[in-house]
C-alpha cells in the first residue's frame, strides 16, 4: 500500500516537514510504457508537448482515489475554504456536484499526497525532467455533468520556473471523452517557449480562470486527449491547452492533477520575503517525489492552504476582485504567488 517519506524540518514543522512522497503500489507491472523506449518518450515529449502513458494506475488505484475524492468533498479530511456546510441524508452525487475543483488536496489527504510520488509518474518525470524533482501543487477537478471546462492556458503563466521544466500529471480517475469535457491540446505550441497574455473573458462555456490570447494558433489546430480511467497525461508547462464542459448526462470527469519541477531550479511564486532579492525568491512549500533536494540548507514551508475553485454559477466576479489583478491561490499568510492565476484544467 501506499507510503510516505518524510523529512522533518525542525524549524518547519506540520505538513511543511513533508519533504519527499513516494507510492508503492501492491501489484508490480512494471512501467506501464515499459515496451517504449526512454529516448522515445523523452522525443514524443519534446516533439508534441505532451506524453500519455495509458492505464498507468491500476483498476484498485483509481477506486480509491475516487472514494478519497468523495471524502474530501464530504469534508472528512479536514476544512476546505469555500466549502458549503453537510446536509444530512446527501448522496454521493449531491456531494461531488457541488464543487468543480479543490485545490491543494494533498495539504488535508494522505492518499492524495501519497500519489504525487507515484512510481509511474516519477518513472516518466525523471526522464523528461531530470533526476531531481519536486512538485508545488495538486489539484482535484470533480467536473460533474453540466460544470464548465476552462479556456486556452499555459501552465508557466501561473507557476514560474526558471528552467521551464514545469510539467503538469493529469490523472484520469475516468474515461476522459470530448462528451464529459477531455483536456484539448495545441501540439508543438510548446516550443516557443512564449508565455502568452491572458485576459478575462465572459464565455459561458469556461470556467472563472483567464484565457490566453495572441497566440499564431487556431482552434483548428487542437486536438482532444480522449484516455482511459487510470491514465496520465503528461504535458509541458509552455503547452497551450484547455478542456470544454461537461456535456454528458450523468457523471463526472474526475482528474488528479499535479505540477512538478526540477528540484535544481527555484520558484519565485511568491514576492521576495523582507530584505530577500527577487533573484532568490524560492517558494519552499514542496515535495520531493525524485532524488534530492539541491537546496538541503533551506527550510520547508507551510504556505498553501486546500480552497474551492468557484465555476460560472455566480462567484467570478467576487473572487476576481478578492484577488486584486488576477487569480490568485489562496495562501495562509496572505501572500500570492507571483500576480499570475493558480493554474487548473
Amino acid at each position: 500500500m501506499a507510503s510516505v517519506t518524510t523529512a522533518a524540518n525542525s524549524d518547519s514543522g506540520g505538513r511543511a516537514g513533508v519533504a519527499a512522497a513516494s507510492y508503492s503500489s501492491d501489484t508490480d507491472n512494471g512501467m506501464a510504457a515499459a515496451a517504449e523506449s526512454i529516448e522515445s518518450i523523452r522525443e514524443s515529449y519534446a516533439e508534441n508537448g505532451y506524453y500519455i502513458l495509458p492505464e498507468a494506475l491500476t483498476p484498485k488505484e483509481v477506486e480509491e482515489l475516487r472514494a478519497e475524492t468523495t471524502a474530501i468533498c464530504r469534508g472528512e479530511r479536514g476544512d476546505v475554504d469555500g466549502f458549503e456546510p453537510n446536509v444530512a441524508g446527501e448522496s454521493e452525487e449531491d456531494v461531488l456536484r457541488r464543487y468543480l475543483c479543490v485545490h491543494f488536496p494533498h495539504k488535508i489527504s494522505e492518499t492524495m499526497l501519497d500519489y504525487l510520488g507515484h512510481r509511474q509518474i516519477a518513472d516518466v518525470l525523471t526522464q523528461v525532467i531530470g533526476p531531481n524533482v519536486k512538485c508545488m501543487q495538486s489539484m482535484l477537478f470533480i467536473k460533474a455533468a453540466g460544470k464548465p471546462g476552462q479556456a486556452w492556458h499555459q501552465d508557466e503563466f501561473s507557476i514560474p520556473t526558471r528552467d521551464r521544466t514545469l510539467t503538469g500529471a493529469w490523472i484520469a480517475l475516468d474515461d476522459a471523452t470530448v462528451e464529459n469535457g477531455c483536456l484539448w491540446v495545441i501540439p508543438g505550441s510548446h516550443k516557443r517557449c512564449i508565455i502568452w497574455p491572458q485576459h478575462y473573458h465572459e464565455d459561458p462555456r469556461f470556467d472563472c480562470a483567464g484565457e490566453a490570447y495572441g497566440f499564431p494558433y487556431s482552434d483548428e489546430d487542437s486536438i482532444p486527449v480522449e484516455v482511459r480511467a487510470g491514465s496520465i497525461v503528461f504535458f509541458n508547462g509552455y503547452l497551450l491547452h484547455r478542456s470544454f464542459p461537461n456535456r454528458a448526462q450523468s457523471g463526472y470527469r474526475r482528474v488528479l492533477v499535479n505540477h512538478y519541477m526540477s528540484a535544481e531550479s527555484l520558484l519565485p511564486w511568491r514576492g521576495p520575503k523582507e530584505g530577500e532579492h527577487m533573484a532568490v525568491a524560492d517558494y519552499r512549500d514542496i515535495v520531493m517525489i525524485a532524488g534530492e533536494d539541491p537546496y538541503p540548507w533551506k527550510e520547508y514551508e507551510e504556505l498553501a492552504a486546500p480552497q474551492v475553485r468557484p465555476t460560472l454559477e455566480g462567484g467570478c466576479e467576487t473572487w476576481r476582485r478578492g484577488r486584486k489583478r488576477e487569480i490568485l491561490p489562496f495562501f495562509k499568510d496572505g501572500f500570492r504567488p507571483g500576480d499570475a492565476p493558480e493554474d487548473d484544467d
